[in-house]
């Protein structure tokens, strides 16, 4: 029985960072950020200079749900495609404010604005490489 679904964002060195500025923009709580070099030394993680503040896994939470990520293995990161992180708000100016920073330093695949469903839509790929989707949508009647 499938209980959740939780999206994993892959980094190439720049997870801790990412965390950190989710934890702002969502207002989240990160719960966890194991480096490399916490793990036990005969567990099989790389633990060496270039792999020893590479983040392993990374938890934040935010109202409840959970985002996780890590630094890809030394081989890298695939290039995300096929999806995007939804985010859902209750107010247009809170999804005008969270796409506002998502976009600093990223790049805007459809500004936010007004739609048919939606109070504000936009979609946007942040400075990491992760696409967001900022949703409010509109109050049925």
């Amino acid at each position: 029985m499938v209980t959740d679904f939780v999206s994993y964002l892959s980094f190439d060195g720049q997870c801790e960072e990412a965390f950190k500025h989710y934890e702002k923009v969502f207002g989240g709580k990160i719960l966890m950020m194991m480096r490399h070099s916490d793990a036990p030394k005969d567990s099989g993680v790389p633990q060496n200079a270039d792999t020893a503040n590479r983040i392993m896994h990374a938890r934040l939470e935010v109202g409840g749900r959970l985002l996780m990520g890590s630094d890809a293995p030394m081989r890298g990161p695939s290039k995300p495609q096929g999806f995007c992180v939804s985010v859902a708000v209750d107010e247009p100016a809170e999804a005008e404010r969270i796409f506002e920073e998502l976009s600093e330093g990223g790049s805007v695949m459809m500004p936010i604005g007004e739609t048919f469903w939606a109070q504000r839509f936009g979609m946007v790929t942040d400075r990491y490489g992760t696409p967001w989707m900022v949703n409010c949508e509109k109050r049925m009647a």
